[in-house]
C-alpha cells in the first residue's frame, strides 16, 4: 500500500490561525501603566528628583517677579508702608524705574525658560530608560543604585535623543508654517521617535521615519489614543499650575512679611514640578505599551510589496512510500 506524504514547513502556520495582536483602549493602556510602575515609585522618584528641583529653580525667577509686581502695584506686603498717601495735584503720581522694573530681566527668564524645556524632555528620557529597564527585569537590589545606572544609561542616549527631538522640532515647526492641520499630523507621525530610539535603538531620521511606519494604515486609531493621553495629561497638569497660581498668591505675602518668600515659592514650585513630572511619567508608561503593541503588530503585519519580492512558491516535492 503507497501512501503520498507531503512536506511541510517546519513551524509554519497560517496567518489566519495566528492570535494578531490588536490596539487596546486608552485606558487599559493607562491601566497597564499602573502595573507598570506599581513597586517601582521610589526608584521613579529619585530619578525624576533632580530634575524637579532643576525646574522648581528655573521657575523661581517668575514666581518672584509675579510677587514683586503685586507688591509695587498694590504695595501691601513691604513692613512699614502705608496703604493711604497724600500726593499733590500738580506733581502726578509715577513709579520710578526701580519700583516698576521685575526682580529678573526678560533674557534672564528667557535663559531659565530653555532650561526648563530641556529638563522636561530629558523626564522622558530618563523615564523611557527606566521603564525600558522594568520591563527587562534588571535592576540593582537598592533603589538609589538602579536611579544611578539609569542616569548613566540616559546620558549615553542624550546625544542621539536631543538630535531626534531636535528633528521633530525642526519637522513639526515646518508643518506649522506650511498648515496648521500638517503640524499637527506630524505631532503624530513622529510620536513615537523617542521610544524607538531607547527600545530599538534607532537614531537619527531613521527613529522618525520609524515611528511614522508604525502609524501606516492605522494613523486615526493610534491618533485616537494618543489624543486621549494627551488630553489627560494637559487636564491634569493645567489643575497643578493652576493650582501653584492661586496658593503662591496666597502664601506669597506670608513668605514677605516672614522674610521666607523665595524658600516658600522654591518649595511650591518643587511640589508643582514634581506633580507634574510624575504625572508626565504615568502618561509616557503608557505611550510604551502602545508603542510596543504597534511594534508587535508591524512584526506580523506582511505588506503587499514583500508578498512581491517572496513571489511564487513552487510546488512542494512528494514522497511515495
Amino acid at each position: 500500500m503507497s501512501r503520498r506524504l507531503v512536506l511541510s514547513l517546519s513551524g509554519w502556520q497560517p496567518r489566519s490561525g495566528v492570535a494578531q495582536t490588536r490596539l487596546k483602549s486608552s485606558f487599559i493602556y493607562l491601566a497597564n501603566a499602573v502595573t507598570d510602575l506599581r513597586g517601582n515609585w521610589a526608584t521613579i522618584a529619585l530619578v525624576l528628583a533632580p530634575l524637579a528641583a532643576i525646574a522648581a529653580l528655573c521657575l523661581l525667577p517668575d514666581a518672584l517677579n509675579l510677587q514683586h509686581d503685586l507688591a509695587v502695584r498694590f504695595q501691601r506686603f513691604e513692613p512699614g508702608t502705608r496703604s493711604i498717601g497724600w500726593t499733590a495735584v500738580q506733581m502726578p503720581y509715577g513709579q520710578t524705574a526701580a519700583e516698576i522694573s521685575p526682580l529678573f530681566p526678560w533674557w534672564a527668564l528667557l535663559l531659565f525658560h530653555l532650561v526648563t524645556v530641556v529638563v522636561a524632555f530629558a523626564v522622558n528620557l530618563v523615564v523611557l530608560c527606566s521603564t525600558r529597564r522594568i520591563q527587562s527585569g534588571v535592576r540593582q537590589p537598592r533603589a538609589l543604585n538602579e536611579a544611578i545606572e539609569i542616569y548613566r544609561e540616559a546620558i549615553t542616549l542624550t546625544p542621539a535623543f536631543f538630535w531626534i527631538v531636535g528633528l521633530q522640532l525642526i519637522a513639526i515647526a515646518v508643518g506649522f508654517i506650511l498648515l496648521i492641520i500638517p503640524g499637527l499630523l506630524l505631532i503624530v507621525w513622529l510620536y513615537f521617535a523617542q521610544y524607538a530610539l531607547v527600545f530599538r535603538g534607532t537614531r537619527g531620521v531613521s527613529a522618525l521615519m520609524r515611528s511614522y511606519e508604525l502609524m501606516r494604515g492605522r494613523f486615526m486609531r493610534v491618533a485616537t489614543r494618543i489624543v486621549v493621553f494627551l488630553a489627560v495629561w494637559s487636564g491634569y497638569n493645567s489643575w497643578v499650575g493652576g493650582t501653584f497660581f492661586g496658593v503662591s498668591l496666597l502664601l506669597g505675602p506670608i513668605g514677605v512679611l516672614t522674610n521666607t518668600l523665595s524658600t516658600t515659592i522654591f518649595l511650591l514650585d518643587l511640589l508643582a514640578t514634581g506633580v507634574g513630572f510624575a504625572t508626565t511619567a504615568f502618561f509616557i508608561v503608557a505611550g510604551v505599551r502602545l508603542y510596543q503593541d504597534l511594534e508587535q503588530i508591524a512584526a506580523e503585519d506582511i505588506t503587499p510589496g514583500e508578498e512581491a519580492i517572496l513571489g511564487p512558491t513552487a510546488p512542494l516535492p512528494t514522497v511515495n512510500v
